[in-house]
């Protein structure tokens, strides 16, 4: 069992960054596979981004429309993955989700290979 525990949205400006956190329990996040879901009002969870271990080496992926723009990382230390958002645009506009699983590779972008979910932080963009 994983637990996952969102933190850090908010309001921002277009233009503006925030960065968000996922605090893992129960297990090693390193363990899973860790991504980031984003779904707006009537649509539906979208893939943001992505990131698996491999021993000492990891690989990230990311959506084509926040390439450039976000970054996930994980700390080791505090069991904790984070999603950078920078130059945020309106339509970043969502319900941010943490997700843990064991897929690897291109399956890493369907939100049904995943496990365990946390509970979500919104994260607005005004123009």
């Amino acid at each position: 069992q994983v637990q996952l525990v969102e933190s850090g949205g908010g309001l921002v400006q277009a233009g503006g960054s925030l960065r968000l956190s996922c605090a893992a329990s129960g297990r090693t996040f390193s363990d899973y596979t860790m991504g980031w879901f984003r779904q707006a009002p009537g649509k539906e969870r979208q893939f943001v981004a992505a990131i698996t271990w491999s021993g000492r080496s990891r690989s990230t992926y990311y959506a084509e429309s926040v390439k450039g723009r976000f970054t996930i990382s994980g700390d080791n230390a505090k069991n904790t993955i984070y999603l950078q958002m920078n130059s945020l645009k309106p339509e970043d506009t969502a319900v941010y989700y943490c997700a843990a699983g064991l897929e690897t590779g291109v399956a890493v972008i369907a939100p049904g290979r995943y496990d365990y979910w946390g509970q979500g932080t919104q994260v607005t963009v005004s123009s």
